[in-house]
């Protein structure tokens, strides 16, 4: 049996599919803290985003600096994290009321944390520079029409910017899905599990399995993206990936 066989029988052993290691579960763990990082990722990035954006000023000195983080590799974020959150799990003494903010230090948080830094960027960069790249002679013309700022935010500068913020989230999550895997070196789950486990019984069919899955994953988050934006965007106003990936703003890293 060939190399490509192994795998394909790899896959077809029920073991491999349930239970606490098997695919299924893993499939859950990864897709739970990609979803989780993205939503608090959309929480923190957005708004202040978008403010600065209608704001037109004060923007790029913020944009410089959340677009640092992108000059550390995840996996350096994730070690700077992993002793930080081992020090938050052993517990905090405020005024001698000791509690822990997070149960572990290890798994999920860690991971958590270079993935955030990960997702950032891109959200905040893409909303603010689309935000204040709304052509400034609709804008005028909307104020001479009476319009008040928040309609003008709402109304015009939104809906113009939220084909750049759908592309910029879709970027964000599939960065966030392959890197996931970095979460099994620091005891997370995941689907990486099945790459590092199989690195560490140097079993090379387990680890090409792992990377084929977490690829899947990562092409399935592709175009469930393209499709919820062919459905709520026209197809005038579509960005391509390509454009988000090199919309930032002037000042900003590239």
């Amino acid at each position: 049996m060939g190399f490509l066989g192994e795998v394909v029988a790899w896959f077809a052993t029920a073991e491999h599919w349930w239970g606490d290691a098997g695919i299924l579960n893993r499939l859950y763990e990864h897709i739970q803290i990609s979803v989780f990082t993205m939503a608090v990722a959309l929480a923190v990035a957005l708004l202040p985003a978008i403010a600065l954006g209608h704001r037109k000023r004060g923007g790029n000195w913020v944009v410089t600096a959340v677009n640092l983080g992108r000059a550390i590799p995840s996996f350096g974020i994730l070690a700077l994290a992993l002793p930080f959150t081992i020090e938050l799990a052993k517990g905090i003494d405020i005024f001698g009321w000791e509690f822990s903010p997070i149960p572990s230090g290890l798994g999920f948080w860690p991971t958590f944390v270079a993935l955030l830094a990960l997702a950032i960027p891109p959200v905040f960069t893409n909303a603010f520079t689309g935000v204040r790249e709304v052509d400034a002679d609709t804008i005028e013309a909307a104020r001479g029409m009476g319009l008040t700022e928040r309609q003008i935010l709402t109304r015009i500068e939104l809906p113009m910017a939220m084909p750049i913020v759908l592309a910029a989230t879709r970027v964000a999550s599939v960065q966030v899905v392959a890197t996931a895997t970095l979460g099994a070196l620091v005891a997370w789950g995941g689907l990486g599990r099945f790459i590092i486990d199989g690195f560490a019984q140097q079993d090379n069919v387990q680890v090409f399995a792992g990377s084929v899955l977490v690829a899947l994953l990562a092409i399935a988050t592709e175009v469930a993206f393209v499709l919820a934006e062919r459905a709520l965007v026209p197809r005038g106003i579509r960005v391509t990936t390509t454009t988000v990936r090199t919309s930032v703003a002037p000042g900003a890293p590239g």
